[in-house]
């Protein structure tokens, strides 16, 4: 005697695929990335890298935008860095 699950006729539309949910953050941190170089870099450096790691780790498509969202989120905190030691301060501005 074989026992199986009853097979359910309708289909569960709120449940996501993960593939999609990975590339859609692996573009958000490309873009996040990218605009943190001109503005908020340090809390938009932080979240680009963040996003672009959970992209990655997830398994997106989209593996060169998550590694350029990467990269950029790096750039910003090192933009950053090198503002502030420009500048003598724990901000900076054009």
């Amino acid at each position: 005697m074989q026992l199986t699950a009853p097979a359910t006729s309708r289909t569960d539309t709120t449940t996501r695929k993960p593939a999609r949910d990975a590339d859609g953050m692996a573009v958000a941190s490309f873009i996040l990335g990218l605009l943190g170089l001109l503005v908020l870099n340090v809390f938009l450096g932080p979240v680009a890298i963040v996003l672009a790691a959970v992209a990655l780790w997830r398994g997106t498509t989209r593996r060169g935008r998550a590694y350029l969202g990467l990269g950029l989120g790096v750039a910003d905190l090192a933009v950053l860095v090198i503002a502030m030691q420009m500048s003598n301060t724990v901000s900076w501005s054009l």
